[in-house]
């Protein structure tokens, strides 16, 4: 077996040879630490996919929709994600998942229903949720040329609901019929007007 000495001397001696061992080298822990970094994802992935399944198990045992409300609010704001996620696939729907939960741009995942594509922004608020929350997702929705679900278990400001007029791509999930969506009721969704309004530009809501 040759000694770190030999190694030494002859890797100065090839330079060549040099540069491709650390190539070599660099390349293997890059693909270490970017396989580490995936495994670490889908771990919070499962896990707070398991806290959203025992989260709809839990919400019919409770003892009215008051309860169920409070209870949401105390939630992993990221379970609460998973399980907008969760109940939408159950009804039958499409979903696509964010490679992380953070850094997503007012992004939480996106519902494919009908053949149309919505966006989803959760907020876990136990607040009431300001008017820019409207204004951000709508931003958005108006780069993606598509309409969006902002669900929230908070309370929703007059402001913020006049706001929804400027912003018709909104569509607002809260109360009831956030109840509904976990509970796989289709009332939800009865109530949503489809298609969203072709044509929409930030001119609309230029007034607010």
């Amino acid at each position: 077996m040759m000694s770190a000495q030999h190694i030494a001397a002859a890797l100065m001696m090839n330079p060549l040879l040099a540069v491709v061992l650390i190539g070599l080298f660099v390349a293997v822990m890059l693909a270490l630490n970017g396989r580490g970094r995936v495994t670490s994802s889908q771990r919070c992935h499962r896990r707070y996919r398991a806290t959203a399944e025992r989260v709809l198990q839990r919400l019919p045992q409770l003892a009215g929709d008051a309860q169920r409300l409070v209870y949401l609010r105390r939630i992993n704001p990221y379970a609460f994600e998973e399980l907008l996620l969760l109940a939408l696939e159950r009804q039958g729907h499409p979903v696509q998942r964010n490679a992380s939960y953070s850094g997503d741009g007012g992004l939480d995942g996106q519902v494919f229903i009908d053949g149309h594509r919505w966006l989803i922004q959760a907020k876990r608020y136990g607040k009431t949720i300001t008017p820019a929350h409207i204004r951000n997702f709508g931003t958005l929705l108006l780069r993606e040329r598509c309409g969006g679900f902002f669900i929230h278990t908070g309370r929703t400001g007059n402001l913020s609901r006049l706001l929804l007029h400027a912003y018709p791509q909104v569509r607002l999930i809260s109360g009831q019929r956030l109840l509904n969506l976990l509970a796989g009721d289709a009332a939800w969704l009865s109530s949503i007007p489809f298609p969203v309004k072709s044509g929409w530009s930030v001119s609309d809501a230029s007034q607010f």
